[in-house]
């Protein structure tokens, strides 16, 4: 900026002048400032002043931000301007050199289009009369600091410092410098609205005292980083010297190149800021310290670690989603569920980057392919697969590591596993989570809580590293035999899918596809050597393993394998036809004989069905009755609910006595015993419930059960019919036992969808919500039930009068 002074008086100003906004500047009288004008209507005043007598009202906005301010975003105190010179810009802006010549202040608005038009009301400039020792003080104190300003570093011209000198008017010298401080706009609107000249510069005085402090503060703050540049300097030069004279001596050479590896390494390993600067700080140390104290020994194996550890390597995901769905199917037959669940995340993570990685956990019976659904996992997604047991672990500290201060102390087996695959977003797969212990050395499951929670894993802590580690890039898959010993709170931080037991029709397509193909790889054998036919799979898969997965199959398959390579080896190089005539000569007598259908109907026996480890199982639930006292007797090694669940099915027969024909009294005269065979396998569950009741009042009113019909639920005392789980477990047992109809509550009806097509189609589910729908289907000879009787009104006596109530 540079300052002109012209008289006032040459010019005439009017009452009345375009008016233009500006926005981040006030302009003071005397002041010649540049100006860019933009906006259409500041083009339009700039034309007008042009027009006439380039003369223009200056005003400052309120809020800066806004582009088309109106009457109320403007001070009315402002500045009439001359516009000394004008220069149109190539892009339609125009740039104007403006001189203020006087305050005034918008009387009101005349014109809004094209430009503002303002009436206006002059302020005149108060001189002072006399010049009191006071003011020539303030004016020198002003002058004084303005020069101790401009020695700190504010730029302020040469020139400007001399009009200042020669200025004797206090009110003309406030402006001239609040014009040159740079003030925020809210502060110089304040000094251009004070006409009094020695107020003015009291306030202009106030300003410069506050401006002078900043100077000072950031003078002093610039002298200290010079400081400090310079002891950096100065330790550089003696570490130098030092370094020339332990090389002189010969200690330097080995340990300063292991110490500059160490240092390439960190820098090549692109750790977070925090954790470089601990491993470099470590690496100070290392250096100060003589190389065969204890202590260096620790200090090199810790940082060995974190230069090893993944800290910023990651693979990229294969967001193919149809090669992803190709590689599942490769390695895996049906799974639909899992299958869609890993497609859903690639699909998400397509669209979305940076998402956090998802915590699944496969539930299901052993050898259904838990373990190896996750490498499949890792290989759709193209990434590193790490895998860890957590079964028997008791120490928390195999989880977060232990500290450094022991002797032996190692990270923690989530860090342990991140190392080996070398990125930090693998397939991590915890298998076994539900066998984790916990004793005096903690309880690994709970710190399993942060690192399974992907609102807290993002910085997790290892105890060794004492750094925190992001694992929110990783997807956790964990495994599980039972849902039910998982403590609560690290169960709900997982998403829990189920593996139920394959049917024998998908046991026989995995093992044409996959397992018959890799015992053959494994043995040296190939398809011209060996030929099981799909009868001989289908019987290994009934009569010679009892299982929901597949390992048994696999290695019934492996023995007979075995066998045929121990021929081809003894030279006997012909094809080996594996069939049902011929199984028992590869594999002996079947395992698992065919339990005996029931050849009829009988009393007392009803087919129940139960949920396993291994899958489903049909149990012939046996009920008679003897001359005695009333007693019930029950047997087959039963579980307290078991237990309870007779003792329910009993006290409904006695409710529903005359509907089902039965003497009211007819449990005193009689001894019931249950039975549920076989007596060394312990039982229990509520499940059982109708089939209890079921052959119960089937051996009270002599009435057969049809052996077709299989039946599953629980009873109350009303004889509802309440809900169970493992419904696709108990269908395929039933079906394995020949049995096509299934007795199954109201409420289940949604776990049908979990039954695969195949199997619904084959079988008859009857569906039903009250004890009495169980009598209907499963007794051959539907006993007459008739509906509860209804009430008869009582006559009773209430203060004298008589009147029919229904009695309850």
């Amino acid at each position: 900026m540079s300052t002109e002074i012209k008289e006032q008086e040459q010019i005439v100003i009017p009452d009345s002048l375009p008016l233009l906004p500006v926005r981040d500047v006030v302009i003071f009288p005397f002041m010649i400032v540049p100006l860019f004008v933009g906006r259409e209507k500041s083009i339009g005043a700039v034309d007008m002043a042009l027009a006439k007598d380039r003369l223009v009202f200056i005003a400052a906005q309120k809020d800066m931000t806004k582009e088309e301010p109106d009457v109320n975003d403007l001070y009315t105190t402002g500045t009439v301007g001359v516009v000394m010179r004008m220069l149109k810009l190539p892009d339609g802006r125009v740039k104007i050199l403006v001189q203020g010549l006087s305050r005034a202040k918008i009387d009101k608005f005349l014109q809004e289009k094209p430009a503002y038009v303002v009436s206006i009301e002059k302020v005149k400039d108060v001189t002072v009369s006399q010049m009191t020792l006071e003011i020539e003080a303030m004016m020198r104190n002003v002058r004084e600091q303005l020069e101790k300003l401009s020695s700190l570093g504010r730029v302020i011209s040469p020139e400007i410092m001399m009009i200042i000198e020669n200025i004797q008017d206090p009110g003309r010298l406030a402006d001239l410098v609040a014009s040159n401080l740079g003030l925020k706009v809210d502060d110089a609107q304040k000094l251009l609205e004070i006409i009094d000249p020695v107020k003015r510069l009291e306030k202009v005085n106030e300003y410069l005292v506050r401006e002078l402090q900043v100077s000072t503060m950031q003078a002093k703050i610039q002298s200290q980083a010079k400081d400090e540049m310079d002891k950096s300097q100065r330790e550089y030069f003696l570490r130098e010297q030092m370094r020339a004279i332990k090389t002189e001596l010969g200690e330097i050479e080995e340990i300063s190149e292991e110490i500059d590896e160490i240092k390439k390494k960190i820098k090549k390993a692109k750790m977070p800021k925090d954790v470089e600067k601990e491993a470099l700080k470590q690496a100070d140390r290392l250096e100060m310290m003589h190389p065969d104290a204890a202590e260096a020994t620790l200090i090199r194996t810790y940082l060995d670690w974190l230069v090893e550890i993944p800290w910023s390597k990651s693979t990229k995901d294969v967001l193919d989603i149809k090669k992803a769905k190709k590689i599942l199917d490769e390695d895996h037959y049906d799974l639909e569920k899992i299958k869609d669940r890993i497609l859903e995340y690639l699909a998400v993570r397509k669209l979305q980057e940076k998402i956090k990685g998802p915590i699944l956990c496969f539930v299901g019976p052993p050898g259904v392919g838990k373990t190896s659904l996750g490498r499949s996992i890792a290989r759709a997604m193209g990434r590193k697969f790490v895998r860890i047991s957590l079964g028997g672990m008791r120490d928390e500290a195999e989880i977060r590591g232990h500290r450094r201060t022991y002797v032996g102390a190692l990270p923690g087996r989530i860090i342990q596993g991140i190392k080996q695959a070398g990125t930090n977003n693998p397939v991590f797969m915890l298998d076994e989570v539900d066998k984790i212990g916990s004793d005096f050395r903690g309880d690994p499951s709970s710190a399993l809580l942060e690192v399974l929670d992907p609102e807290q894993n993002f910085s997790f802590s290892d105890h060794y590293l004492n750094l925190q580690f992001d694992l929110s890039k990783v997807m956790f898959i964990t495994t599980a035999n039972l849902l039910d010993p998982i403590p609560s709170a690290l169960k709900d931080r997982m998403e829990v899918i189920d593996l139920a037991g394959y049917t024998e029709e998908e046991k026989l397509e995995i093992a044409k596809k996959f397992i018959i193909e890799r015992q053959l790889k494994e043995h040296g054998l190939n398809e011209k050597l060996i030929d099981l036919t799909d009868e001989a799979i289908k019987m290994i898969i009934s009569q010679y393993t009892k299982e929901a997965g597949l390992r048994n199959l696999e290695r019934e398959i492996a023995s007979i394998c075995r066998k045929v390579a121990r021929k081809v080896a003894e030279g006997k190089k012909e094809l080996a036809n594996v069939t049902l005539k011929n199984l028992h000569e590869f594999l002996g007598i079947s395992k698992f004989p065919p339990e005996d259908e029931q050849e009829a109907d009988e009393i007392g026996v009803a087919t129940g069905l139960a949920w396993t480890s291994v899958g489903g199982e049909i149990l012939f639930i046996e009920a008679t009755t003897m001359k005695g006292k009333g007693s019930l007797t029950l047997t087959g090694h039963l579980g307290d609910v078991m237990k309870e669940s007779a003792h329910a099915a009993l006290s409904y027969a006695r409710s529903r006595a005359k509907e089902l024909g039965l003497n009211t009294d007819f449990y005193k005269e009689l001894d019931i015993h249950i039975h549920v065979p076989a007596g060394a396998i312990p039982k229990d569950g509520p499940s059982a419930g109708v089939t209890m009741a079921t052959a119960l009042i089937s051996t009270l009113t002599k009435t057969p059960v049809s052996k077709d019909v299989a039946m599953t639920g629980e009873i109350t005392l009303r004889g509802r019919v309440l809900p169970i789980g493992g419904l696709k477990e108990k269908a395929l047992a039933a079906l394995r036992a020949n049995i096509k109809t299934i007795i199954v509550p109201e409420r289940n009806k949604k776990d049908l969808e979990e039954i695969p097509k195949d199997i619904r189609k084959k079988m008859n589910f009857i569906l039903v919500n009250h004890m009495d729908d169980v009598l209907k289907v499963a007794l051959k000879k539907k006993p007459k039930i008739a509906p509860p009787p209804r009430r008869k009104p009582v006559k009773m006596t209430i203060k004298g009068r008589r009147t029919n109530a229904v009695a309850r």
